[in-house]
């Protein structure tokens, strides 16, 4: 999937009012999101981003996960998005449906099994489900 259409989808599903927005929710998504995954995982998932988001998941890579919940997560998406924690999560949900049809299958199976479950109820209901393997 290319970038412009990512961004439109996003825009689409969370229901913002132009691309600046979807953009920077996008990129707020995507960083925190590499936060939570081991670096090798977030790798992949770069790896199958265009280079323009790729760079928000590469600029947040650490050797290791950090452990944070839904909390957390929804207060650093944003704070990096400039919104508050409800619209961050709405940001969230569609961004990571937007993910789930842009990356490989497999590659989404590793990331829902890599997240807690609170956050993984943001992903699209076939992937909220499965947990940690």
């Amino acid at each position: 999937m290319q970038h412009d259409e990512i961004i439109g989808k996003v825009q689409a599903l969370a229901q913002l009012p132009g691309r600046g927005p979807a953009e920077r929710a996008t990129e707020a998504v995507l960083a925190t999101l590499a936060e939570r995954l081991p670096s090798g995982l977030a790798g992949h998932m770069a790896a199958q981003l265009p280079p323009g988001l790729a760079v928000s998941v590469r600029q947040s890579t650490e050797p290791h996960a950090e452990q944070f919940g839904l909390t957390t997560l929804a207060g650093r998406i944003a704070a990096r998005a400039g919104t508050d924690e409800d619209t961050a999560l709405r940001e969230a949900t569609a961004v990571f449906e937007v993910l789930d049809a842009a990356l490989a299958p497999e590659l989404m199976d590793h990331v829902a099994g890599a997240l807690p479950a609170d956050i993984r109820a943001l992903l699209p209901v076939g992937r909220a489900d499965e947990g940690p393997r």
